[in-house]
């Protein structure tokens, strides 16, 4: 996109919309940007539903979401290229209803597709964008064309996809804003562009203190770079935090199914039945089902085992050997959790995500 759009006369503040309420940001660094129960809707389909976000000075917040997620919807409004239907937006402490042009002065923006005119080289799209920005740094824009190996004078049409991302992220860098708000950047990079570009977003948040969102389905990506995460799905989010937090948060027990007798039996005491009872019943007759303790699970193969209260099952799967239970509490309570015939499995961050994401728990 050329320049940070900002076509037309600065949208006046509006109030807060009522229900609609934050409270403050946890923690001592200011609060550079959050959405309060901002909410967007395309006909029948709610795009954003409700999103809560905060992104504090100086990291990087990866917004994670499958492909329509309501990802790049939520980066429009916050580019105040639509309107939300309800919600509020706090760029830099100020709050509106839509993002103001002075607020757009203060954001550096890379879309997901990059639309320059075509004549123009890299150099003319500096001083064409720069117009735009008051606190626009020229020096610093040509230091970015030699550090992305941008060719000053070759114009856009001439330029590689992956060319055109850098230049995207030169003139996004070139007003040194304090926040950057990347949408999807990297898509249709190969693999060498994609780190380069992810390396300079690093670098710029580290020795600059850049405010960074970067918005991405590529769990890898955000991993490499996010200090804090976004999950949304469906228009809402699912989860905020640390990616420590992620982990600590999000488990798999493997319940195993050691007892086969048991798989037709499915039999659990009750309350105040000593922990197993045996009997082999009067000769000639069927010896009764055996009694297993209330604190011992039923086999995988029985499909009843519950997880405790306060834990939340993301996904159910049957396997031979037992069942998978992926589930997600409080990190305190996977530290005290015990129970026989389970093991606790730390999961990666994409096999979290996409247990966060997919279709509700499968019953067995």
């Amino acid at each position: 996109m050329i320049g940070p759009d900002i076509a037309g006369s600065p949208a006046q503040c509006e109030a807060a919309v009522p229900g609609a309420e934050c409270a403050p940001a946890a923690g001592p660094d200011e609060v550079i940007l959050r959405t309060c129960g901002l909410a967007r809707t395309f006909g029948s389909v709610r795009a954003v539903d409700g999103l809560d976000l905060t992104v504090r000075s100086g990291e990087v917040y990866g917004f994670l979401g499958v492909n329509g997620a309501g990802k790049t919807t939520t980066i429009r409004m916050l580019m105040g290229i639509i309107k939300p239907e309800a919600g509020t937006i706090e760029i830099l402490g100020q709050r509106s209803r839509r993002t103001t042009v002075r607020q757009k002065q203060s954001i550096g923006y890379v879309s997901q597709e990059q639309t320059f005119y075509p004549w123009m080289t890299c150099r003319s799209l500096g001083r064409f964008v720069g117009g735009f920005y008051p606190s626009w740094d020229n020096a610093e824009f040509e230091r970015l064309l030699r550090v992305l190996n941008l060719p000053p004078d070759r114009r856009a049409s001439q330029l590689s996809g992956g060319m055109r991302v850098k230049l995207a992220l030169a003139l996004a860098l070139a007003p040194r804003p304090a926040l950057l708000i990347l949408d999807e950047p990297t898509s249709g990079l190969d693999p060498v562009a994609r780190r380069e570009f992810l390396d300079l977003i690093r670098m710029q948040a580290r020795q600059h203190r850049r405010t960074t969102f970067f918005s991405s389905h590529i769990i890898g990506e955000v991993e490499r770079v996010a200090d804090r995460v976004g999950i949304i799905h469906q228009g809402r989010m699912l989860y905020e935090g640390s990616l420590e937090g992620l982990r600590a948060s999000v488990r798999q027990v493997h319940v195993r199914g050691e007892t086969p007798a048991l798989l037709e039996t499915g039999a659990v005491r009750e309350p105040g039945v000593p922990p197993v009872i045996e009997s082999h019943g009067r000769p000639g007759e069927p010896p009764p089902p055996a009694m297993v303790a209330a604190d011992a699970p039923p086999p995988a193969g029985v499909g009843g085992f519950e997880l405790p209260p306060g834990f939340d099952v993301l996904r159910r799967e049957q396997t031979a050997d037992g069942l998978l239970l992926t589930a997600r509490a409080e990190p305190a309570a996977w530290t005290t959790f015990q129970s026989p015939h389970t093991e606790v499995r730390t999961l990666s961050v994409e096999d979290i995500f996409i247990a966060l994401v997919a279709s509700p728990a499968a019953l067995i």
